[in-house]
């Protein structure tokens, strides 16, 4: 079925170039994930809270592997994109990234979490300010959306300080180890000014 309107974004628009490295703040810049990243990926989802709000663990170093190898595949395929934050010594203390890329609606969700030392320095807020500036100027995207649920002070923080304003409840709509949780929806258009 043809669509009645244009895609805002061809096919290739991500995934023809190389994903590219992001400055975010002198001591911390994004840059796609490495496979010898793995060990710092799954100490991370050892995090309980980590574990929490992203309703994921890793069982073994294979797992973690995989987790870090999947993101070239995704990039090229136009799905998703996913970002270590680093360090000043390239070490990953978090991940910012983009999921469910609709190039024809130039639309994504964006994700983000850190470590247990990296929480309370506005790393979370500094790498998602980083990525959304990339994703309106360099990648052309219009709108970016995060959920989080209600239950998540620390995720609405976030996303309000890099102007994601709320837009809604989502009642019931993801099931964590505690049952459903309501999600907050925030999102963020190109037009709404630079962040």
């Amino acid at each position: 079925m043809p669509l009645l309107v244009a895609p805002a974004l061809p096919a290739g628009s991500l995934g023809a170039q190389q994903q590219p490295d992001l400055p975010v703040r002198p001591g911390l810049a994004l840059r796609p994930w490495r496979l010898d990243d793995a060990p710092a990926v799954r100490a991370a989802f050892d995090c309980a809270r980590i574990q929490r709000w992203h309703v994921r663990r890793l069982d073994g170093d294979d797992e973690a592997r995989a987790w870090t190898a999947q993101w070239a595949q995704r990039w090229r395929d136009e799905t998703s994109a996913s970002w270590a934050v680093v360090d000043a010594d390239d070490r990953p203390v978090g991940q910012v990234g983009l999921r469910d890329v609709l190039l024809e609606e130039a639309s994504a969700q964006v994700s983000y979490w850190v470590v247990p030392a990296a929480r309370g320095q506005g790393n979370a807020a500094a790498a998602l300010g980083a990525l959304t500036r990339w994703s309106f100027t360099r990648a052309g995207l219009h709108r970016l959306a995060l959920h989080h649920s209600t239950a998540n002070a620390a995720s609405c923080r976030v996303a309000t300080r890099v102007g994601f304003p709320p837009e809604g409840l989502l009642r019931g709509s993801v099931r964590h180890a505690d049952g459903w949780h309501d999600m907050h929806l925030h999102a963020r258009l190109r037009t709404d000014g630079p962040i």
